[in-house]
């Protein structure tokens, strides 16, 4: 009966363990949702918000660039378009999301 008594207390005895891997389990969860959050999530959050900021102050004379890369002058800002003009008497109505850029003066 010896080898059956030391049987079972190597069980009992390997049990306490886990609760210690649980808490480990959860902090190592943590550690990688922190990082995930810090790296990913709140500069794109951060970016997004700087591209609606400046969607919203476009002004007419502002110099802009599409998302298709024309290059034009602001006539006219309505709701969720704005009018840009490319050429001399050449305007085209452009959704306000496809403004990927305004160009500084100096460019």
């Amino acid at each position: 009966m010896l080898p059956m008594n030391m049987l079972a207390m190597a069980n009992s005895a390997g049990g306490g363990g886990g609760s210690g891997s649980g808490l480990m389990t959860m902090l190592m969860f943590g550690s990688i949702f922190a990082i995930f959050y810090f790296m990913i999530i709140r500069p794109q959050k951060k970016q997004a918000d700087e591209r609606k900021a400046m969607i919203e102050a476009i002004k007419r004379g502002d110099k802009v660039v599409t998302s298709g890369g024309i290059f034009g002058t602001v006539k006219d800002v309505k709701a969720d378009r704005v009018i840009v003009t490319i050429a001399d008497n050449v305007k085209v109505e452009v959704a306000k999301s496809a403004i990927s850029g305004v160009v500084a003066e100096s460019e």
